[in-house]
């Protein structure tokens, strides 16, 4: 457990069991089985982990409350003197290992979450490697996010929790025993001495997960992730750190459908004590489509085959009703509500449950879906071939009736809908992407299909004027983030990447210098100034990393190289140990901060060290570069 200093220097009166459990994010590790994933805490603690799936209810919740909301920790007793740790990813894979040392000898905790089976599993194993140290292992588990306290009971050699349609069973040859409505265990490790312990989870209906050997299964899940690490084909300076992101975006997605969420956690706040705290245990078409592009570009095809696969899914059926967010197998309904028996990190409150952003008009993702689905290579027996062409024939016709009209922006802003440039512009892509598929692949030589492509660049004409027209403020000498607007917005600097204007145009230039002036601090980017409350919500949040990742790119491409890889570093720089990063980053207090860790910004990451060493990027690559207006 880690005590916040603000509840030191506040004298906080707070029983143990009331304090809040949750540490810096940078001192996280995240596992995952490619269908959930928990959060680790360097101190040993699991304070986050939402079961059977990404976006279920948690059972370990603490990560947003207190040791009674949910963890499960083992560390040495504090008998222990703890003289110094390591901490670490084995290489190539998601699994984590702790080696402790103390004064009395060391020991390693091997942490991981097999590929799943019939059953979803959380392994973590003890091992002595010198001397004898005394060990500490504390298990509480809380369903419904923290709220409700199962019915514990012993069984055979194992221990089982059920609480409504929730099962899980913990195996172990450690002696085990009740304290507080909690479970806890004290063992003294020897040299070359293994203890395990297998948490598992299952239905309350079935029969209980069957046991299994975990060093095996620590041998098949080091297998599964170098195996999928072995076809990646990026090299480069930033190879390594390149390939970490890629494992993380991998075990944010959910296997069965192939659709990835944002982030494992909710609500964790853009701005400590702010109430700008979102569920992100959704998935984004946005997030989605630029993975698929991603993946393409480092050798992931089938990968990047399954991802399309789920997008068609998902935006199946009427054009009208395409939604910027959808379930992990791409339900339509995500309810927004808030846990308010969870005080949320760091008393930073409400934790939401749902994210309402899936009922926006966000007309960005026409763009982003587009240029993924054209760019998506097909084999001469592809089944999707037909659907992907009707597809995106039917979200063209809806972007054509639409495009003038406001929506909430690529920020899911919760004000207004507003002209948002960026939002046009993308609008501007989806016209160009489907252009030059057609073209690209000969399909446009009859009639009919020279006519629907006649019009679709009638419209992206349009767009392309419309936007330079009303979205270029000549005083700024910037493009702005809404027509009619004097604020600026980062996400303009995907401009160049994206191809609307070239890398050297003077507005694009101009944009880039406005951007860095006024929304720059410390050498990272905020998203846009959220003083005035046109999003709808109080103001206040950290710097938004994505952006200072497009900030890269953009710094790349328009001549700037050196400025670009300086910042570039600067970037890694944040990365917790263990090469994962959050959402925002807090500048003033030096820290990780938003939902963590978060697939966009691991997404701009690989996009911006891929621009940096061959000079282009998924989205620019093969471009047309001479729009004009």
């Amino acid at each position: 457990m880690t005590i916040r200093p603000q509840q030191l220097e506040t004298g906080r009166s707070e029983s143990f069991k009331e304090q809040l459990l949750g540490a810096p994010l940078e001192d996280y590790a995240l596992i995952g089985d490619c269908e959930t994933a928990a959060l680790v805490c360097r101190e040993g603690s699991v304070d986050w982990l939402c079961w059977p799936t990404f976006s279920s209810a948690a059972c370990f919740a603490g990560l947003l409350g207190t040791r009674e909301n949910g963890f499960f920790s083992i560390k040495p007793a504090k008998s222990e003197e703890v003289l110094g740790d390591e901490w670490r990813y084995k290489p190539q894979t998601l699994i984590v290992e702790k080696v402790w040392k103390t004064a009395h000898g060391e020991v390693l905790v091997t942490d991981f979450m097999p590929p799943r089976g019939k059953h979803s599993d959380l392994v973590r194993i003890v091992r002595g490697l010198h001397g004898t140290v005394r060990m500490r292992m504390d298990l509480t588990l809380r369903f419904d996010f923290g709220r409700t306290i199962p019915w514990v009971q012993r069984v055979d050699h194992h221990l089982r929790a059920v609480s409504g349609p929730h099962l899980v069973v913990l195996r172990t040859e450690a002696p085990l025993e009740g304290e507080g409505m909690s479970t806890v265990s004290n063992f003294d490790l020897h040299e070359g001495e293994t203890i395990c312990f297998v948490l598992s989870y299952g239905s309350s209906t079935e029969e209980d997960p069957a046991s299994f050997d975990a060093n095996g299964a620590l041998a098949d899940t080091e297998g599964f992730w170098t195996e999928w690490v072995g076809k990646n084909q990026h090299t480069g300076q930033y190879a390594d750190a390149v390939q970490r992101s890629l494992i993380t975006l991998k075990a944010l997605t959910y296997r069965p459908s192939g659709g990835l969420v944002a982030a494992p956690t909710t609500s964790l706040p853009e701005k400590i004590g702010g109430v700008r705290n979102w569920d992100y245990r959704f998935s984004w078409l946005r997030d989605t489509a630029l993975t698929l592009l991603t993946l393409l570009r480092v050798g992931y095809v089938d990968e990047a085959r399954a991802w399309r696969g789920w997008l068609l899914r998902s935006v199946a059926g009427s054009a009208e009703q395409l939604q910027a967010v959808y379930g992990i197998s791409g339900e339509r309904m995500t309810n927004e509500w808030q846990a308010d028996w969870l005080p949320g990190y760091e008393h930073s409150g409400p934790v939401n449950i749902g994210n309402k952003a899936a009922d926006q008009v966000q007309l960005d993702v026409y763009g982003e879906v587009i240029a993924a689905l054209a760019n998506t290579p097909v084999a001469d027996d592809d089944q999707w071939t037909g659907e992907v062409h009707s597809m995106v024939r039917k979200l063209l016709e809806r972007l054509a009736r639409i495009w003038r009209e406001p929506d909430s922006g690529i920020w899911e802003t919760r004000g207004p809908k507003q002209h948002f440039v960026h939002s046009k512009m993308m609008a501007w892509v989806a016209f160009d992407r489907a252009i030059r598929a057609y073209e690209e692949s000969g399909m446009a030589s009859t009639r009919d299909r020279e006519e629907r492509v006649q019009g679709w660049r009638r419209s992206r004409e349009a767009i392309h004027t419309d936007v330079c027209t009303h979205g270029f403020d000549t005083e700024l000498n910037s493009f702005v983030q809404s027509y009619g607007s004097k604020k600026l917005d980062a996400a303009l600097l995907r401009i160049p990447l994206v191809g609307f204007l070239r890398a050297d145009d003077p507005r694009v230039l101009g944009t880039i210098a406005a951007v860095e002036k006024h929304l720059m601090k410390d050498g990272l980017l905020y998203r846009y100034d959220t003083r005035d409350g046109s999003d709808g919500l109080p103001p206040g949040e950290g710097a938004f990393l994505a952006c200072s990742f497009w900030h890269v790119a953009a710094l790349h491409l328009c001549g700037r190289r050196d400025e670009a890889q300086t910042l570039f570093r600067k970037l890694l720089d944040l990365r917790n140990p263990l090469g994962l990063i959050a959402e925002e980053y807090d500048v003033d207090g030096k820290r990780q901060i938003g939902n963590y860790p978060q697939a966009l910004t691991h997404l701009a990451l690989v996009v911006a060290a891929i621009v940096l060493e061959d000079g282009d990027g998924p989205w620019t690559e093969g471009l047309t570069t001479d729009a004009t207006c």
